[in-house]
């Protein structure tokens, strides 16, 4: 021990052995003692066991084992140094020092001191390997990210000797590309390593796995770890709507499928931006019209990071319904008239324009332009559109044409001697007619009486009647040649009219006037008469004198055959 040698404790050992550093170099060129035994250069891995050897043959002094310049303690006793042992046969000079578990404070070099013989083994250096620290992912072990966006992942191996390498994994794969940086720790033996990997958003998918391995000589099979990738984004939705086509009136449902993460939290409901607040949840179900084939039914689906809106409309079945209501016209005559009517149907419609009364097709467009429009244009025209196997529809309009009155009445007109009698006449025009007149013979009369005759006008729905009466009508009136005018702002025009008769033959007391007979049917029938009469007078006569000369002829014949002459037959 150290007392036995007179020395205070380790460092006068360690006095001691310097001072007879030079004298055990020499003491070794020339004993007998030697090493059969020295430390060799080891590496250990930390917590594992390690011996260094140390054998001195027929050398019964004391040995002393240094650490780094240090001496561990006399002898065998390293009692300040639980887990070194000085182990093997002391009678047979063996002197070996056991560290039972190795850790970083043993990664030193040491020497093998025989001091009575004063000979030292060779320097052996000691590596004590450190694995690193389990790697950690930061972030981990579920990794969450916005779709669209990049992945930055950072994982470092801490504490290792030497310092770990990093290599990112995925799928079995190495993945290249990663950043290194090492850090050296204050003990200046142990390193932390940091490595950042960068993944474009491309090259991401949701749910997959990242693994970070670090290993290092202590560790060659390495340490891992990994991170769940989670790939939030707002809903993904789809729309979809069953049946299709659907007639109008039907029943239709609508499902609203979506994917989202973070899990849906809402769906919302609307149409044409109306919220439809009897539906909620994934499914709507509704009786459809024809709206639904313009305005889309819209469904919101809502998550944690926003929401998704996606319409769609419907195709229904709908029969012919007006989209611009056509107007009527009133047009100068010899101008354009240009009507327009729009239909919407489904399927596809056809338009029809015609006059009405006319089966001639005059457009097949929205648009009917009359060019240049006369009077007898005027009149009512329908825009009729048809679905086919689903509906038809029509629209009437008017077109109405300013020019100059139009007077269409029956020439020829009838009344009772002696009674009150009536001459109309009707009137079409556009603008109304700003005046009418009665003329015959001298006279001139608009309106109200004059002696026998007064004029009345009345104005109805298809135009103007003006009635010019005269009571107590005389013979001299069936003479008279009777004129009706009427003007507006484009002309004039004008009607003679004439009085007759009413025979005995008309129907009286039924409310009807009836139509005069043809004066040529009057001349006929009197020439047909005529020529009867004659042709039966021509015969009776004939008649007469045949039987006058018979008579004759029979009495000459009986008096010559008296007389003995015979008249021929």
């Amino acid at each position: 021990s150290s007392a036995e040698l007179g020395l205070p404790g380790r460092g006068c050992c360690l006095v001691l052995g310097f001072m007879y550093k030079e004298k055990y170099r020499r003491m070794t060129e020339g004993q007998a003692s030697s090493f059969t035994q020295q430390p060799q250069d080891q590496v250990v891995i930390a917590g594992q066991p390690v011996t260094l050897l140390c054998a001195i043959p027929e050398y019964n002094g004391i040995v002393l084992w240094i650490k780094d310049g240090l001496a561990l303690g006399v002898g065998r006793d390293l009692s300040s140094y639980p887990r070194y042992l000085v182990v093997g046969d002391h009678l047979s000079g063996e002197h070996h020092l056991k560290i039972l578990r190795a850790d970083l404070q043993d990664d030193a070099v040491y020497e093998c001191q025989a001091i009575q013989a004063a000979i030292r083994s060779r320097p052996a250096r000691l590596t004590v390997l450190v694995p690193p620290d389990d790697p950690v992912i930061m972030g981990g072990p579920i990794i969450s990210l916005r779709a669209g966006d990049p992945l930055n992942l950072t994982c470092h191996a801490d504490n290792a000797k030497p310092a770990a390498s990093i290599i990112w994994m995925r799928r079995g794969e190495v993945i290249n590309g990663a950043t290194y940086s090492k850090t050296l720790l204050r003990d200046g033996k142990r390193e932390s390593i940091m490595s950042t990997l960068f993944i474009a958003p491309s090259d991401i998918e949701n749910g997959e796995s990242i693994i970070c391995r670090a290993t290092n000589k202590a560790i060659p099979s390495g340490k891992e770890t990994s991170v769940t990738i989670d790939i939030q984004h707002p809903p993904l939705v789809n729309l979809s709507v069953e049946p299709q086509p659907v007639l109008e009136d039907n029943t239709v449902k609508f499902h609203c499928s979506a994917k989202a993460n973070p899990a849906v939290t809402q769906y919302r409901w609307a149409k044409k931006g109306q919220v439809i607040k009897e539906a909620s949840g994934d499914f709507y179900e509704t009786i459809v019209d024809h709206t639904f084939f313009f305005e889309p039914v819209s469904c919101e689906v809502t998550n944690a990071l926003g929401s998704t809106n996606i319409s769609r409309t419907v195709d229904v079945y709908f029969g012919p319904r007006m989209a611009t209501e056509p107007q009527s016209l009133l047009v100068d005559l010899g101008s354009d008239a240009v009507f327009n009517c729009a239909w919407t149907g489904n399927p596809s419609l056809t338009i029809v324009w015609m006059k009405r009364g006319s089966g001639v097709v005059l457009s097949n467009e929205n648009k009917l332009t009359l060019k240049s429009v006369r009077q007898e244009d005027a009149g009512k025209y329908v825009c009729r559109a048809v679905v086919p196997r689903v509906g038809a529809g029509e629209r009437e309009v008017t077109l109405t044409v300013n020019g100059p009155p139009i007077i269409s009445s029956t020439q020829t007109q009838h009344a009772l001697h002696g009674q009150k009698g009536q001459i109309k006449c009707f009137i079409r025009s556009t603008p109304p007619p700003d005046r009418i007149a009665w003329s015959w013979k001298e006279n001139v009369l608009e309106s109200g009486t004059s002696g026998r005759y007064t004029v009345e006008t009345v104005s109805t729905d298809e135009g103007v009647i003006s009635t010019l009466t005269i009571s107590n009508i005389v013979r001299a009136d069936f003479q008279t040649i009777y004129n009706c005018t009427a003007w507006n702002s484009f002309g004039s025009d004008t009607e003679i009219i004439r009085l007759k008769e009413q025979g005995t033959e008309m129907k009286s007391g039924a409310g009807i006037q009836a139509e005069s007979v043809p004066m040529a049917v009057i001349i006929g029938v009197a020439v047909g008469a005529g020529v009867a009469f004659l042709v039966l007078m021509a015969t009776i006569v004939a008649f007469c004198c045949a039987r006058v000369l018979h008579g004759t002829w029979v009495l000459k014949r009986r008096r010559c055959k008296q007389g003995g002459i015979v008249l021929p037959h």
